[in-house]
Protein backbone atom coordinates (compact mmCIF):
# COMPACT_ATOMS: atom_id res chain seq x y z
CA UNK A 1 0.00 0.00 0.00
CA UNK A 2 1.23 3.87 -0.88
CA UNK A 3 2.86 4.96 2.27
CA UNK A 4 1.64 8.35 1.39
CA UNK A 5 -2.49 6.73 1.96
CA UNK A 6 -3.14 7.04 5.29
CA UNK A 7 -3.88 3.70 6.90
CA UNK A 8 -6.93 3.52 9.02
CA UNK A 9 -6.55 2.58 12.82
CA UNK A 10 -8.30 -0.63 14.23
CA UNK A 11 -8.87 -2.78 16.98
CA UNK A 12 -8.71 -6.70 17.56
CA UNK A 13 -10.18 -7.27 20.69
CA UNK A 14 -9.23 -10.88 21.21
CA UNK A 15 -6.44 -13.13 19.88
CA UNK A 16 -7.15 -14.09 16.97
CA UNK A 17 -5.18 -16.53 14.34
CA UNK A 18 -1.53 -14.81 13.64
CA UNK A 19 -2.40 -15.52 9.77
CA UNK A 20 -5.39 -12.63 10.85
CA UNK A 21 -3.02 -10.22 12.29
CA UNK A 22 -1.22 -11.10 9.26
CA UNK A 23 -3.94 -9.97 6.83
CA UNK A 24 -4.35 -6.64 8.71
CA UNK A 25 -1.04 -5.71 9.39
CA UNK A 26 -0.55 -5.46 5.43
CA UNK A 27 -3.39 -2.57 5.38
CA UNK A 28 -4.14 -1.12 8.70
CA UNK A 29 -2.69 0.09 12.05
CA UNK A 30 -3.61 -1.93 14.73
CA UNK A 31 -4.33 -1.94 18.55
CA UNK A 32 -4.25 -5.55 19.26
CA UNK A 33 -5.72 -6.99 22.94
CA UNK A 34 -3.51 -10.33 22.64
CA UNK A 35 -5.20 -11.91 25.26
CA UNK A 36 -7.98 -14.55 25.21
CA UNK A 37 -10.19 -12.96 28.44
CA UNK A 38 -12.33 -10.21 26.73
CA UNK A 39 -11.85 -6.11 27.60
CA UNK A 40 -13.98 -4.94 30.53
CA UNK A 41 -16.94 -2.35 28.85
CA UNK A 42 -14.96 0.76 30.41
CA UNK A 43 -11.43 -0.76 28.63
CA UNK A 44 -13.60 -1.33 25.10
CA UNK A 45 -14.77 2.25 25.04
CA UNK A 46 -11.94 3.62 25.62
CA UNK A 47 -10.04 1.39 23.07
CA UNK A 48 -12.65 2.54 20.71
CA UNK A 49 -12.00 6.09 20.78
CA UNK A 50 -9.67 6.81 18.07
CA UNK A 51 -10.71 3.70 16.18
CA UNK A 52 -11.82 3.75 12.33
CA UNK A 53 -13.00 0.13 12.64
CA UNK A 54 -12.79 -3.03 14.92
CA UNK A 55 -12.98 -6.78 15.21
CA UNK A 56 -14.74 -7.95 17.64
CA UNK A 57 -16.01 -11.87 19.19
CA UNK A 58 -19.58 -12.98 19.96
CA UNK A 59 -18.20 -11.90 24.06
CA UNK A 60 -17.91 -7.95 23.23
CA UNK A 61 -21.16 -6.19 24.37
CA UNK A 62 -21.20 -3.19 21.96
CA UNK A 63 -24.12 -0.42 22.87
CA UNK A 64 -24.87 3.05 23.08
CA UNK A 65 -22.48 3.81 26.19
CA UNK A 66 -19.52 1.57 24.09
CA UNK A 67 -19.56 3.95 21.30
CA UNK A 68 -20.28 7.38 22.78
CA UNK A 69 -17.01 8.77 22.25
CA UNK A 70 -16.46 6.73 19.13
CA UNK A 71 -16.07 9.68 16.82
CA UNK A 72 -14.35 8.09 13.87
CA UNK A 73 -15.70 4.76 13.92
CA UNK A 74 -17.26 2.98 10.74
CA UNK A 75 -17.69 -0.30 11.13
CA UNK A 76 -17.40 -3.15 13.73
CA UNK A 77 -17.11 -6.39 12.40
CA UNK A 78 -18.41 -9.65 14.44
CA UNK A 79 -16.49 -12.93 14.40
CA UNK A 80 -19.75 -14.72 15.02
CA UNK A 81 -23.28 -15.74 13.59
CA UNK A 82 -25.30 -14.42 16.59
CA UNK A 83 -25.23 -10.56 16.89
CA UNK A 84 -27.02 -9.58 20.46
CA UNK A 85 -23.90 -8.40 21.86
CA UNK A 86 -24.94 -5.37 18.89
CA UNK A 87 -27.07 -2.72 19.68
CA UNK A 88 -28.54 -2.23 16.42
CA UNK A 89 -30.16 0.60 17.30
CA UNK A 90 -27.22 2.07 18.64
CA UNK A 91 -25.12 1.25 15.85
CA UNK A 92 -27.66 2.69 13.30
CA UNK A 93 -28.27 6.42 15.09
CA UNK A 94 -24.02 6.59 14.76
CA UNK A 95 -23.94 5.18 11.28
CA UNK A 96 -21.89 2.34 11.94
CA UNK A 97 -21.86 -0.99 10.12
CA UNK A 98 -21.96 -4.24 11.67
CA UNK A 99 -21.30 -7.19 10.71
CA UNK A 100 -21.45 -10.57 11.37
CA UNK A 101 -20.01 -14.47 10.01
CA UNK A 102 -22.98 -16.50 8.45
CA UNK A 103 -22.49 -19.51 6.35
CA UNK A 104 -19.43 -20.43 6.87
CA UNK A 105 -20.33 -22.57 10.06
CA UNK A 106 -23.63 -24.10 9.65
CA UNK A 107 -22.38 -27.49 8.97
CA UNK A 108 -20.30 -27.68 11.79
CA UNK A 109 -22.84 -26.43 14.20
CA UNK A 110 -25.41 -28.84 12.99
CA UNK A 111 -22.68 -31.50 13.02
CA UNK A 112 -22.19 -29.92 16.99
CA UNK A 113 -26.01 -30.13 17.49
CA UNK A 114 -26.24 -33.94 16.42
CA UNK A 115 -22.77 -34.95 18.66
CA UNK A 116 -25.04 -33.17 21.58
CA UNK A 117 -28.13 -35.49 20.89
CA UNK A 118 -26.65 -38.54 20.37
CA UNK A 119 -24.25 -38.65 23.67
CA UNK A 120 -27.37 -37.34 25.61
CA UNK A 121 -29.80 -40.21 23.97
CA UNK A 122 -27.14 -43.01 24.35
CA UNK A 123 -26.05 -41.26 27.77
CA UNK A 124 -22.26 -41.45 26.77
CA UNK A 125 -20.85 -38.98 29.43
CA UNK A 126 -22.70 -40.22 31.74
CA UNK A 127 -21.32 -44.44 30.71
CA UNK A 128 -18.18 -42.51 30.14
CA UNK A 129 -17.35 -41.35 33.57
CA UNK A 130 -19.49 -44.55 34.95
CA UNK A 131 -16.81 -46.59 33.13
CA UNK A 132 -13.05 -44.56 34.25
CA UNK A 133 -14.64 -44.52 37.67
CA UNK A 134 -13.88 -48.77 37.39
CA UNK A 135 -17.51 -49.08 37.60
CA UNK A 136 -17.76 -52.02 34.99
CA UNK A 137 -17.67 -55.36 36.00
CA UNK A 138 -20.13 -57.49 33.69
CA UNK A 139 -22.86 -56.83 31.02
CA UNK A 140 -25.90 -56.55 32.38
CA UNK A 141 -29.31 -56.47 30.72
CA UNK A 142 -30.65 -53.22 32.00
CA UNK A 143 -27.06 -51.31 32.44
CA UNK A 144 -27.58 -47.02 30.74
CA UNK A 145 -30.39 -47.72 29.03
CA UNK A 146 -31.09 -44.68 26.08
CA UNK A 147 -33.33 -43.48 24.06
CA UNK A 148 -33.48 -44.47 20.58
CA UNK A 149 -32.89 -41.05 17.89
CA UNK A 150 -33.72 -43.62 14.71
CA UNK A 151 -37.87 -43.13 13.50
CA UNK A 152 -37.96 -40.72 16.39
CA UNK A 153 -39.31 -36.83 16.48
CA UNK A 154 -36.98 -34.15 15.86
CA UNK A 155 -38.41 -31.20 17.10
CA UNK A 156 -36.80 -27.77 15.86
CA UNK A 157 -36.97 -24.27 17.62
CA UNK A 158 -35.50 -22.17 14.87
CA UNK A 159 -35.42 -23.18 11.09
CA UNK A 160 -32.84 -20.54 9.80
CA UNK A 161 -29.63 -22.21 8.09
CA UNK A 162 -28.59 -24.42 11.07
CA UNK A 163 -32.04 -25.40 11.59
CA UNK A 164 -32.47 -26.93 7.99
CA UNK A 165 -29.26 -28.57 8.04
CA UNK A 166 -29.94 -30.30 11.27
CA UNK A 167 -33.60 -31.42 9.66
CA UNK A 168 -31.37 -32.88 7.01
CA UNK A 169 -29.43 -34.46 8.91
CA UNK A 170 -32.48 -36.01 10.87
CA UNK A 171 -33.56 -37.34 7.56
CA UNK A 172 -30.56 -39.81 6.91
CA UNK A 173 -31.82 -40.92 10.92
CA UNK A 174 -35.15 -42.08 9.78
CA UNK A 175 -36.46 -39.02 11.97
CA UNK A 176 -39.69 -37.49 11.47
CA UNK A 177 -38.59 -33.93 11.46
CA UNK A 178 -41.28 -30.96 13.01
CA UNK A 179 -40.43 -27.18 13.57
CA UNK A 180 -41.48 -24.41 14.73
CA UNK A 181 -40.21 -20.90 13.60
CA UNK A 182 -41.69 -16.92 13.46
CA UNK A 183 -42.98 -17.64 10.73
CA UNK A 184 -43.12 -21.11 8.35
CA UNK A 185 -40.51 -22.20 5.65
CA UNK A 186 -41.05 -21.81 1.60
CA UNK A 187 -42.93 -24.57 0.58
CA UNK A 188 -39.96 -25.40 -1.12
CA UNK A 189 -37.58 -25.35 1.56
CA UNK A 190 -40.31 -27.58 3.55
CA UNK A 191 -39.93 -30.27 0.71
CA UNK A 192 -36.06 -30.10 1.00
CA UNK A 193 -35.85 -30.60 4.39
CA UNK A 194 -39.13 -32.90 4.76
CA UNK A 195 -40.22 -30.72 7.78
CA UNK A 196 -43.69 -30.01 8.76
CA UNK A 197 -44.37 -26.47 10.32
CA UNK A 198 -46.17 -27.24 14.00
CA UNK A 199 -46.90 -24.24 16.86
CA UNK A 200 -44.59 -24.08 19.59
CA UNK A 201 -47.15 -26.53 21.88
CA UNK A 202 -47.45 -29.45 19.29
CA UNK A 203 -44.20 -29.35 19.13
CA UNK A 204 -43.07 -29.55 22.57
CA UNK A 205 -45.63 -31.72 23.36
CA UNK A 206 -44.98 -34.08 20.24
CA UNK A 207 -41.18 -34.25 19.74
CA UNK A 208 -38.95 -37.19 21.40
CA UNK A 209 -35.98 -34.46 20.72
CA UNK A 210 -36.05 -30.83 21.06
CA UNK A 211 -32.98 -28.99 19.02
CA UNK A 212 -33.17 -25.33 19.84
CA UNK A 213 -31.58 -22.89 17.16
CA UNK A 214 -32.81 -19.85 17.65
CA UNK A 215 -31.35 -16.11 17.83
CA UNK A 216 -31.51 -14.78 21.09
CA UNK A 217 -33.58 -11.43 21.70
CA UNK A 218 -35.59 -10.29 24.56
CA UNK A 219 -39.10 -11.88 22.93
CA UNK A 220 -37.03 -15.27 22.81
CA UNK A 221 -35.74 -15.13 26.67
CA UNK A 222 -36.64 -17.88 28.40
CA UNK A 223 -38.29 -19.37 25.75
CA UNK A 224 -38.17 -22.67 27.63
CA UNK A 225 -38.77 -22.23 30.86
CA UNK A 226 -40.78 -24.10 33.59
CA UNK A 227 -43.93 -24.48 31.47
CA UNK A 228 -42.61 -25.70 28.50
CA UNK A 229 -40.29 -28.23 29.77
CA UNK A 230 -43.89 -29.84 32.14
CA UNK A 231 -44.88 -30.04 28.32
CA UNK A 232 -42.02 -32.40 26.84
CA UNK A 233 -42.25 -36.36 27.17
CA UNK A 234 -40.26 -37.49 30.07
CA UNK A 235 -38.24 -39.68 27.55
CA UNK A 236 -37.86 -36.63 25.30
CA UNK A 237 -34.40 -34.34 25.37
CA UNK A 238 -33.62 -31.07 25.18
CA UNK A 239 -30.48 -29.79 23.22
CA UNK A 240 -29.29 -26.04 22.79
CA UNK A 241 -27.04 -24.78 20.70
CA UNK A 242 -28.53 -21.53 20.25
CA UNK A 243 -27.64 -18.83 23.19
CA UNK A 244 -27.68 -18.84 26.73
CA UNK A 245 -30.71 -17.38 27.89
CA UNK A 246 -33.14 -18.95 25.65
CA UNK A 247 -33.51 -21.36 28.10
CA UNK A 248 -34.27 -20.92 31.95
CA UNK A 249 -31.56 -22.57 33.25
CA UNK A 250 -32.49 -23.02 37.15
CA UNK A 251 -35.95 -24.37 35.49
CA UNK A 252 -33.91 -27.00 33.40
CA UNK A 253 -31.65 -28.01 36.46
CA UNK A 254 -34.67 -28.90 38.08
CA UNK A 255 -36.40 -30.40 35.69
CA UNK A 256 -33.71 -32.90 35.25
CA UNK A 257 -33.16 -33.13 39.05
CA UNK A 258 -36.82 -34.51 38.98
CA UNK A 259 -36.37 -37.29 35.97
CA UNK A 260 -39.00 -34.67 34.22
CA UNK A 261 -36.99 -34.93 31.10
CA UNK A 262 -35.16 -37.47 30.08
CA UNK A 263 -31.63 -35.45 29.83
CA UNK A 264 -30.33 -32.46 28.21
CA UNK A 265 -27.32 -31.56 25.97
CA UNK A 266 -26.46 -27.73 26.53
CA UNK A 267 -23.39 -25.98 24.47
CA UNK A 268 -24.20 -22.16 25.75
CA UNK A 269 -25.66 -20.88 28.92
CA UNK A 270 -27.10 -18.09 30.96
CA UNK A 271 -24.05 -15.75 32.30
CA UNK A 272 -21.62 -18.05 30.49
CA UNK A 273 -18.63 -19.02 30.62
CA UNK A 274 -20.26 -18.80 34.49
CA UNK A 275 -23.10 -21.72 34.65
CA UNK A 276 -25.73 -22.95 37.09
CA UNK A 277 -23.81 -24.97 39.36
CA UNK A 278 -26.56 -27.60 39.71
CA UNK A 279 -25.44 -28.51 36.46
CA UNK A 280 -22.17 -30.09 37.25
CA UNK A 281 -23.98 -32.25 39.61
CA UNK A 282 -26.43 -34.15 36.76
CA UNK A 283 -25.62 -37.53 35.42
CA UNK A 284 -28.48 -36.38 32.58
CA UNK A 285 -27.07 -33.84 31.24
CA UNK A 286 -24.09 -33.54 29.02
CA UNK A 287 -21.63 -30.17 28.82
CA UNK A 288 -19.81 -28.40 25.78
CA UNK A 289 -17.91 -25.12 26.51
CA UNK A 290 -19.51 -23.27 23.26
CA UNK A 291 -17.54 -25.01 20.61
CA UNK A 292 -20.55 -24.98 18.21
CA UNK A 293 -18.36 -23.78 15.45
CA UNK A 294 -14.61 -25.17 16.97
CA UNK A 295 -13.43 -26.45 13.91
CA UNK A 296 -10.08 -24.73 12.91
CA UNK A 297 -11.47 -24.57 9.42
CA UNK A 298 -14.40 -22.87 10.52
CA UNK A 299 -13.04 -20.71 12.98
CA UNK A 300 -10.30 -19.82 10.16
CA UNK A 301 -13.05 -19.04 7.62
CA UNK A 302 -15.22 -17.43 10.38
CA UNK A 303 -12.12 -15.35 11.24
CA UNK A 304 -11.66 -14.54 7.32
CA UNK A 305 -14.60 -13.31 6.74
CA UNK A 306 -14.89 -10.74 9.68
CA UNK A 307 -12.06 -9.64 8.36
CA UNK A 308 -13.65 -9.02 4.64
CA UNK A 309 -16.40 -7.21 6.20
CA UNK A 310 -13.94 -5.19 8.01
CA UNK A 311 -11.74 -4.00 5.14
CA UNK A 312 -14.47 -3.71 3.01
CA UNK A 313 -16.23 -1.33 4.98
CA UNK A 314 -13.05 0.73 6.08
CA UNK A 315 -12.58 1.14 2.27
CA UNK A 316 -16.36 1.99 1.81
CA UNK A 317 -17.69 -0.62 0.00
CA UNK A 318 -20.70 -2.62 1.46
CA UNK A 319 -19.41 -5.33 3.36
CA UNK A 320 -20.36 -9.32 2.35
CA UNK A 321 -22.99 -9.79 5.70
CA UNK A 322 -23.60 -5.99 6.34
CA UNK A 323 -26.51 -7.05 9.68
CA UNK A 324 -28.40 -3.45 9.25
CA UNK A 325 -28.29 -3.02 5.52
CA UNK A 326 -30.55 -0.13 6.02
CA UNK A 327 -27.68 2.56 6.96
CA UNK A 328 -25.92 1.85 3.94
CA UNK A 329 -25.60 5.16 1.75
CA UNK A 330 -27.25 7.08 4.11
Amino acid sequence: MNSSITRPNILVARRIFPEGIERLEAICDIDYVDQIEPLTKVELSERLKDKDGALVTGSERIDADTLKDAKALKIISNIAVGFNNFDVDAFNQKGIIGTNTPDVLTDTTADMGFALLMAISRRLSEAERWLRDGQWHHWEMGRMLGVDIHHSTLGIMGMGRIGQAIAKRGLAFGMNVIYYNRKPLSKDLEQACQATYVDKETLLKNADHVMLVMPYSADSHHFIGAKELAMMKSTATLVNIARGGIVDDNALVEALQRNQIFGAGLDVYEGEPKLHPGLLDLPNVVLAPHIGSATEKTRYSMMNLAIDNLLAGLAGEKPKTMINPEIWGK
